[in-house]
């Protein structure tokens, strides 16, 4: 298949790459109801790309048949409104079988999550994602990429085996390191998604990228957006005014090493009455004490 056949998939790329939490209910299973509600919002909110069981979302938390849930959840809400960018991981077979059971449900794109293994060279990462892009040639792949051991040169020799790797979630927390990789791996290649979201797209766009990852635009769309819409026209000052906006809640969210990323998330959506806030171990509750201070921020965005 031709790259010029994934030319839809590279443009979503190129924007808010949304994840979205997945809500719990009070029993503990996923709140399909609420579910629906929040990817709802997020389709009205003007947000036309969808990451289901990216890390926002627990995918790590979830049993294999939530995972399938999310996937159903967001492609049934989402209709023809947005390209579905499908989580997929773990091991090679569990993989496969999502990426594929995600095409079967009309996502166009997978991300694949970093492989979760103590030992992890080059070459094999190369193969890891090699089997997976094979086996669902007809979908956009997009390595999930925050092994700072990687080089460039191993991202375009996988690419020159399988032309449907065409994007990359890069989460690599550098700037210089990033653009020194995507353009040792063909910068006009892929598609160049920050994956570290907000608060390092300025510096990311600066270096080549072109979308976003956002944990964030769950609460409020319209920030996100002003931020794309900044970063696009090339306007760094307008897009420093939205990174001072959202810096506080990203602070939390990255406090001791991630530790509350999700947790504040649902945090402010609890505080709207959006969800319940409860998150699955290993992650936990945020403290009574930084609940209003979560609550008074994004009753400041105005949402």
């Amino acid at each position: 298949m031709s790259s010029v056949a994934f030319e839809t998939q590279r443009a979503a790329l190129a924007d808010v790459v949304a994840i979205p939490v997945t809500p719990f209910a009070e029993d503990g299973s996923v709140d399909q109801d609420a579910h629906r509600a929040l990817v709802r919002r997020l389709l009205d909110g003007g947000i036309t790309t969808l990451t289901p069981n990216g890390n926002t979302g627990e995918f790590y938390a979830l049993a294999p048949e939530e995972r399938r849930l999310v996937l159903e959840l967001t492609a049934d809400e989402a209709g023809g409104r947005a390209v579905i960018l499908a989580g997929v991981g773990h091991d090679v077979p569990t993989a496969v079988a999502t990426a594929r059971y995600a095409r079967a449900l009309g996502a166009q794109m997978v991300m694949v999550h970093q492989p979760v293994h103590p030992y992890v060279s080059q070459s094999g990462w190369v193969d890891y994602h090699r089997e997976i892009a094979e086996a669902v040639p007809e979908l956009g792949v997009v390595p999930y990429i925050r092994n700072t051991q990687l080089h460039g040169e191993r991202l375009a020799e996988l690419a020159d085996s399988c032309p449907n790797v065409i994007g990359v979630k890069y989460a690599v927390p550098d700037a210089s390191r990033f653009a020194a990789f995507a353009r040792d791996a063909g910068l006009e290649r892929f598609v160049w998604v920050a994956g570290l979201a907000e608060p390092y797209a300025p510096s990311y766009f600066s270096a080549g990228a072109t979308g976003f990852t956002s944990g964030l635009v769950n609460v409020a769309p319209a920030v996100s957006l002003n931020m794309i819409e900044a970063l696009r026209s090339g306007d760094y000052p307008a897009a420093m005014k939205v990174w001072e906006q959202i810096r506080r809640f990203e602070e939390l969210r990255a406090a001791d090493g991630s530790a509350n990323n999700v947790t504040v998330v649902k945090e402010a959506l609890a505080s709207l009455g959006l969800c319940r806030r409860e998150v699955r171990p290993p992650s936990r509750p945020l403290p009574e004490d930084e609940r209003a201070e979560v609550a008074a921020i994004a009753a400041g965005w105005s949402i």
